[in-house]
């Protein structure tokens, strides 16, 4: 578990620490693939750990390409069903085998990925839950020390009213016009309820209303994009591209966003961006910056990139913020490299 800097109130949960799972992936060349997911609770983390020790056994001795374990072992986890802690696993091996492909070619992830490393818009999602106006300004102006100039306010108050006043304590709080706020709901609202708040908090110049509603309901989602202004942010709970593939067709939102441990790894994201270049939609990331920023460089609708401090408590070279953008690694792989020390200090909490 790693506590976390700012205590993160959403309208499911107070989150005082997160559940990190780390995999260390040997190759028979000697390489370490290197990955980590959010496991959202500490239960994720045994379930995905168990399925990843599977699917590793069931590749031992076999030489084989990311695409080509996917393959397999979907076909092997298909009748338990390729979802949940199944995709958060096959997603985390898929990460680990493209970490290690990166280093024996010795090149950054990106460069692999046949784009190179860049900087890259980001917002800062580390903090602003719910919490009363006072405390949420202040909390905005430590955020924008880092240098970004984009952050994430969570709401899903018991009214309207509270909504706006946390929105306008934000905004107050913010020194010049060129800082984008992005609103998160977590799925708190019926549709009804998200259209009459959503047409009051676009009058306020949010930059995107994300998951104001139940995520896979992508028919009502589809109707709240049509009746508001206000961009509609979806994704991170898409399962696999083929998610993504059915919000798009519906017309569900007017941007996505996709966590690489849930959409399949890097190959399910490759698959992804496709998909989203394809019918002209713009994706962001969501959590696991160190990898989700080399996947943003060779991704055609590249939008945002959420970041997050979580792994600095456990990589040896946190991603760098410089002239707010966020740094992707230039390091060979995707540049997650553990410091064993931090991990040590972890177990003792």
């Amino acid at each position: 578990m790693v506590p976390l800097k700012f205590t993160l109130g959403t309208s499911a949960a107070i989150v005082k620490a997160v559940p990190l799972l780390v995999v260390d992936l040997l190759n028979e060349d000697g390489v370490t693939g290197r990955a980590y997911a959010f496991c959202y609770r500490p239960s994720g983390a045994v379930a995905i750990s168990s399925h990843l020790s599977e699917a590793v056994d069931l590749l031992k001795g076999r030489d084989c390409t990311p695409f080509d374990a996917m393959q397999t072992l979907s076909r092997q986890f298909a009748l338990l069903g390729v979802t949940g802690a199944v995709r958060m696993a096959l997603s985390l091996l898929d990460m680990a085998m493209w970490d290690a492909m990166a280093q024996v070619q010795r090149v950054p992830l990106s460069s692999l990925l046949g784009s190179s490393p860049k900087p890259l818009r980001a917002y800062d999602s580390r903090g602003l839950g719910l919490m009363e106006p006072d405390r949420l300004a202040e909390e905005a102006k430590t955020l924008l020390q880092s240098g970004l100039r984009a952050v994430k306010l969570r709401l899903g108050y018991p009214s309207l009213f509270e909504d706006l006043a946390a929105l306008r304590a934000v905004r107050r709080s913010i020194s010049g016009d060129d800082v984008a706020i992005m609103v998160d709901y977590n799925q708190a609202l019926t549709s009804a309820e998200a259209i009459l708040r959503g047409r009051e908090l676009e009058r306020e110049g949010i930059y995107w209303l994300e998951e104001p509603m139940a995520h896979d309901d992508y028919v009502a989602s589809a109707e709240i994009a049509r009746e508001l202004r206000v961009p509609i942010q979806i994704g991170e709970n898409f399962n696999g591209p083929e998610g993504l593939l059915r919000a798009v067709n519906a017309r569900a939102s007017d941007y996505v966003m996709v966590d690489v441990a849930r959409i399949g790894g890097v190959t399910g994201w490759l698959h992804a961006a496709g998909i989203a270049a394809a019918h002209g939609v713009e994706m962001s990331s969501h959590l696991m910056p160190e990898i989700s920023a080399h996947l943003l460089c060779a991704t055609p609708t590249a939008h945002w990139l959420e970041y997050v401090d979580w792994a600095d408590a456990i990589v040896q070279e946190p991603l760098i913020i410089c002239d707010g953008k966020v740094l992707t690694s230039e390091r060979i792989g995707s540049g997650i490299e553990w410091d064993e020390a931090k991990l040590k200090r972890l177990e003792t909490i």
